[in-house]
């Protein structure tokens, strides 16, 4: 197994796509102070599966992303991918090539994919377990790497034996069903001190639930009783409203009958009404003519006073 190409796209100053290919033997890259060597060292920790912005000398993971310059604009993602050579299956993978691809955006989100296929940061760590690749393994020495291996600390470099034997998986394995069985006994604890909780609530919850069932059996005697008084209730109203309706029925033909009584009263009323106005009618009649006759009779008063006057008058003359 050996590396055989990198393709880097926003990588830091890598803002157009570059592929870099490895054939068989040694490779060195060399340029000039701040021509972006380490850059390429960083790409291959990252697609790795770095989390650190701080080992890839940055200040956050954003930083990454190339950010623009005078004559480029800034890109919105950054992305490499590691293509390795797996003829002799040193990757538990059936292809002959295996493609690791990281991608980030400015809005933080990240994609993992083995080739091409999306995959978890997990199991990218995984599959370059006990291989000698990965961002602490011993295939990437950078700057007081070598200081670290040489140290007189045991502790630090058990991690480079442990990468190099071929033991990391199985102690990760370890660790992690080490941490599982720790939780479990977590767990257990946790029931047996509910489990003894409820114990302690065992003798309340009984009163509980005797009082529970007599309250039970008290409720369907009340619904019994309550249902027996509405059906009590419905019966006497019933009966009640049955003796209204009869009763309703009788005042019905009553007034009928009063209705036609009262009908006719009211034509005889009208009746003498109608002769009333007509007697009226007829007095007003005889007031007027007696009234004319009253006045006639006034003038013939006057008239025979006048001809008394001029009787008087005449004999007087005579004498």
């Amino acid at each position: 197994m050996f590396l055989k190409r990198i393709e880097l796209a926003g990588f830091k100053s890598f803002a157009d796509k570059t592929e870099l290919e490895f054939v068989q033997g040694i490779t060195a890259v060399v340029g000039p102070n701040g021509s972006g060597k380490s850059n390429i060292s960083d790409s291959i920790r990252w697609v790795l599966g770095e989390q650190s912005a701080k080992s890839l000398r940055g200040g956050k993971m954003e930083d990454i992303i190339f950010a623009g310059s005078d004559a480029r604009k800034a890109v919105n993602f950054s992305e490499v991918s590691l293509t390795l050579d797996n003829a002799d299956n040193a990757l538990p993978l059936e292809f002959n090539e295996v493609t690791v691809t990281r991608r980030v955006h400015r809005s933080g989100d990240s994609e993992y994919m083995i080739n091409k296929q999306p995959c978890r940061l997990k199991d990218i760590t995984e599959l370059f377990m006990d291989t000698g690749i990965g961002k602490e393994a011993y295939s990437i020495i950078g700057q007081g790497r070598i200081e670290e291996i040489l140290s007189t600390r045991s502790e630090d470099r058990r991690g480079i034996f442990e990468e190099a034997s071929g033991i990391v998986k199985y102690k990760s394995r370890k660790r992690e069903a080490q941490r599982k069985l720790d939780d479990t006994e977590q767990n257990l604890l946790r029931i047996h001190d509910l489990v003894s909780e409820l114990e302690d609530q065992v003798e309340p919850l009984r009163v509980q639930s005797e009082k529970a069932v007599s309250f039970k059996q008290f409720k369907e005697q009340l619904k019994t009783s309550e249902i027996s008084m509405y059906v009590h209730n419905i019966q006497a109203v019933h009966t009640s409203w049955s003796e209204a309706s009869v009763r309703m029925a009788k005042l019905q033909e009553e007034q009928l009958a009063l209705s036609t009584v009262v009908s006719k009263h009211d034509a005889l009323l009208e009746k003498d009404r109608q002769k009333l106005r007509e007697l009226e009618a007829a007095l007003d009649q005889l007031h007027g003519a007696m009234l004319q006759y009253s006045e006639d009779y006034e003038k013939c008063e006057g008239y025979g006073e006048v001809l008394k006057e001029r009787k008087r008058n005449l004999e007087q003359n005579r004498s």
